[in-house]
């Protein structure tokens, strides 16, 4: 009997943290470079939150702020979700599902060590399992 899937066996661990007191501009840069529409935000190595490609254009330049002068941990509000590394595939799901939330930073002794998103899913799930999660996270609550 193979043993359940856990979140460290399907994270991509080469997530990149941007500090918090960084530029959104610079963020929206990291992003483009790095070809992800989502960084963590850290503060001494601490995740303290997420921005997204989203949040720039919603929270920022929709709002008439200057991208050059808004910090990423200004756009960090309250209790980031994450997932310990050894969770276990459904607890993962479920907290993506529930919170509807693409991305998923994975935590192991408190430091971030990787990152969960669609396209880890998509490679590590059933179809019916997929299809739920993009059900869920794609309905408005």
């Amino acid at each position: 009997m193979n043993a359940p899937m856990k979140a460290r066996d399907i994270m991509h661990a080469d997530a990149t943290c941007i500090p918090a007191d960084e530029t959104l501009d610079r963020a929206a840069q990291l992003m483009r470079n790095l070809d992800v529409g989502a960084l963590p935000i850290c503060e001494n190595d601490r995740l303290v939150g997420m921005v997204t490609d989203r949040d720039i254009v919603v929270h920022c330049i929709a709002e008439g702020h200057d991208p050059g002068r808004v910090r990423a941990g200004d756009l960090a509000k309250g209790t980031p979700r994450w997932v310990d590394a050894d969770a276990e595939l459904r607890q993962v799901l479920d907290m993506m599902e529930q919170n509807q939330i693409k991305r998923l930073p994975v935590i192991e002794n408190k430091r971030l060590v990787g990152m969960i998103c669609e396209s880890d899913l998509a490679r590590n799930v059933t179809d019916a399992q997929l299809a739920e999660f993009i059900s869920a996270v794609s309905v408005p609550h």
